[in-house]
């Protein structure tokens, strides 16, 4: 009973205007700019969810962080998101793609965004490289998470980019434990514990990184935050001819 409380809890966070969807508990702050993909999306000046750039004019995220009604904002090239760096972009969100087949909660979670205007590339904001093809990813490899989320329960989102590192897990193992929720061909899951930490409200959308590559988007997580349940990714190589398909459109 207390897992299906916590997910529902969850799901009640993706309703809140301006809530934080999924930030690192524990780890450590990032070194400023050294993950220029990295993007904050907000709505009315309020970090809600994190996301890629993949292209000058594309943010790879969650779908479930389109929840509110309200007009979006993708914030490029920042480190701390509560002070007007000069290294900031600030882009409105033109369209969101949502992958048809999102079913509201957690299949399909992806969605890309096309910015209104191209981002300015420099040294701050840089697009990151998709893998090339689908394929299994080797369990038991430590992987980097990051984002801008809450650092506790009762704690607000972080103001600086946070990250730590979780242990991808074999999927039998993600499917053992997290049931129905979980499927295979489209997502991987990462143990993570009460001393490194991982990811929590705030950090939806974010990257999962295996050897600097992106591999998963943060979706869904045990909101009790307790380890015996791996935290959940969408696995970015299922997805990539449908990336490819909205991107040459």
């Amino acid at each position: 009973m207390r897992h299906m409380f916590c997910i529902i809890l969850v799901l009640q966070l993706f309703t809140l205007p301006g809530a934080a969807e999924s930030s690192i508990v524990g780890g450590k702050e990032s070194k400023p700019h050294s993950r220029p993909y990295m993007a904050s999306l907000q709505f009315q000046g309020f970090h809600s969810c994190g996301g890629i750039l993949i292209r000058k004019d594309f943010v790879l995220t969650a779908a479930h962080c389109n929840q509110s009604q309200q007009e979006m904002t993708v914030v490029l090239g920042a480190h701390n998101i509560k002070k007007e760096e000069k290294s900031q972009q600030k882009i409105q969100v033109a369209q969101y793609h949502i992958h048809p087949k999102f079913d509201g909660k957690f299949k399909y979670d992806i969605m890309l965004l096309k910015l209104k205007q191209n981002a300015k590339l420099n040294k701050y904001v840089k697009p990151i490289e998709l893998p090339k093809k689908d394929g299994k990813i080797p369990a038991n490899i430590k992987c980097t998470v990051a984002g801008w989320g809450q650092t506790g329960a009762n704690k607000p989102p972080s103001n600086v980019l946070r990250e730590t590192t979780e242990k991808l897990q074999f999927s039998f193992e993600c499917k053992n434990i997290w049931g129905e929720y979980f499927s295979s061909d489209h997502m991987i899951c990462a143990k993570f514990n009460k001393t490194t930490g991982g990811v929590f409200k705030g950090d939806s959308g974010g990257p999962l990184l295996c050897n600097a590559m992106p591999q998963g988007i943060v979706a869904f997580f045990e909101n009790c935050n307790d380890p015996i349940f791996p935290n959940v990714f969408t696995k970015i190589s299922f997805f990539l001819p449908w990336i490819k398909e909205i991107m040459q459109k």
